[in-house]
C-alpha cells in the first residue's frame, strides 16, 4: 500500500509540481488550498505526510503543525515544511513546533524526495 501525502499550499502552480511529483513517485496524493481545509481533511484521511507551507491565508503553517501535534489523532503523522521563508528563526519556530523536515523553496526535487522517502521509513 502507498504511502498517503497531504499537500497543503496556497499557490497553484506548487501544488500541481508537488502533486504530479508524489504520483510519479507512486504516492496516494491529496491537495488543500489552506489551513482550514487540510486540517479537515486529515480528519477525512489521515495521512501519512504532510508537505505544509507556512505562507497561507486563513490559518499559517505554524498554526497548522501547531494544531496537528496537538490532535492525538494526528500522532505519527509525518511533517515536511515546505516554504520560502528560509531565515533559521523560521526553520527554528517550525522545528519546535513539531515539523520532523524543513526545506526551503527553491527546491531541487531530487533532495525533495530524498527527504520524503527518509521521512516515509518505517520507523523502529
Amino acid at each position: 500500500m502507498s504511502s498517503r501525502i497531504l499537500i497543503i499550499d496556497d499557490e497553484p502552480n506548487i501544488v500541481l509540481s508537488l502533486e504530479f511529483l508524489m504520483k510519479r513517485e507512486g504516492y496516494d496524493v491529496a491537495v488543500a488550498g489552506d489551513g482550514e481545509v487540510a486540517l479537515r481533511a486529515m480528519a477525512e484521511r489521515r495521512p501519512d505526510l504532510v508537505i505544509l507551507d507556512v505562507m497561507m491565508p486563513k490559518l499559517n503553517g505554524f498554526e497548522v503543525c501547531q494544531r496537528i501535534r496537538a490532535e492525538p489523532a494526528f500522532r505519527g503523522v509525518r511533517v515536511l515544511m515546505l516554504t520560502a521563508k528560509g531565515r533559521e528563526t523560521e526553520m527554528k519556530k517550525g522545528l519546535e513546533l513539531g515539523a520532523d523536515a524543513y526545506v526551503t523553496k527553491p527546491f531541487s526535487t531530487k533532495e525533495l524526495v530524498a527527504e520524503i522517502r527518509r521521512l516515509l521509513e518505517p520507523r523502529g
